[in-house]
């Protein structure tokens, strides 16, 4: 079991200098970390205030969700039926997602390795935290936390559809052997599932957890370069996670997206990566 200290945290987070949060943090990651598989997710007794920035972010995120989100993100939402009012326990969810689209989740004490996280969507399992964002900014969260979990992530993984390409993605991480081929595909996952978008009629909409877990970037989104669909340049493309994206990708459908990266998802390995990459040098020397 963790040691229930003050958290660690970096220099720029909200909740730095707030030794009553960190030591919150402490205690909520000391659950995960008790956690074994196979047994009952640990209840996490969230305080009032806890609860107060889950239901200011939830409704707001609600309303943005109505109007800029796709059709397939919504209806993965209406089969999660998150509460509005207070912070769901992930052992509630566990059981509407594994009868919505066969996953799973699994309690962590925060981030874990990247290689860790993806690989574990091939077992049908999603890894998440469940502690909360720092309350003088419930708007924003540096790092994931249970909001941007269960609102972005989990609403979209609610939808079969979805459920099977991070699925899919899973068993990719696990045959990426080298540094750099995992690096390519953890890109083309940040672009499509964190951040994709998807034309509905002559509208754009968010599908991506990132950008449906954040209030502000739904509201400026479309403002972003907006590039077709194109692995190589989601591969190899560099971002900031700690800024509003200025590049996003579109897909013209669902049915698009779910046939273009179901197959990149379920083909690539280091062969390819290797191909890709010298084919592209060999185009930059003609």
């Amino acid at each position: 079991m963790m040691d229930m200290s003050v958290m660690d945290l970096p220099v720029d987070h909200p909740g730095v200098d707030d030794q009553d949060y960190r030591h919150r943090r402490a205690q909520i990651a000391a659950l995960a970390g008790s956690w074994m598989p196979g047994a009952a997710i640990p209840i996490a007794e969230y305080t009032a205030a806890e609860h107060d920035v889950w239901a200011r972010v939830a409704q707001q995120l609600r309303r943005r969700h109505q109007e800029r989100c796709s059709g397939a993100f919504l209806d993965g939402a209406m089969s999660l039926a998150l509460p509005q009012d207070h912070i769901p326990q992930l052992r509630d969810l566990n059981e509407r997602l594994r009868a919505a689209s066969g996953f799973s989740l699994a309690p962590v004490p925060g981030l874990v390795p990247a290689r860790t996280f993806y690989g574990s969507l091939a077992d049908r399992t999603f890894m998440s935290t469940q502690y909360v964002r720092h309350t003088s900014v419930p708007f924003y969260t540096p790092e994931p936390d249970v909001i941007h979990e269960v609102v972005g992530h989990l609403n979209l993984i609610a939808n079969p559809t979805f459920a099977e390409l991070h699925r899919l993605a899973g068993e990719t991480s696990r045959r990426c052997l080298s540094d750099q081929a995992h690096e390519f595909f953890s890109r083309v996952f940040w672009f499509t599932l964190e951040f994709g978008t998807v034309w509905e009629g002559d509208e754009l909409k968010a599908y991506g957890a990132g950008l449906a877990s954040s209030f502000g970037e739904l509201e400026v989104f479309r403002n972003a370069e907006i590039r077709p669909f194109n692995i190589i340049e989601m591969g190899t493309l560099d971002y900031d996670i700690s800024a509003y994206q200025p590049i996003l990708f579109s897909v013209p459908s669902v049915e698009f997206l779910t046939d273009r990266l179901g197959r990149f998802f379920s083909d690539f390995d280091d062969d390819m990566y290797e191909g890709w990459i010298r084919g592209a040098a060999f185009e930059s020397r003609r």
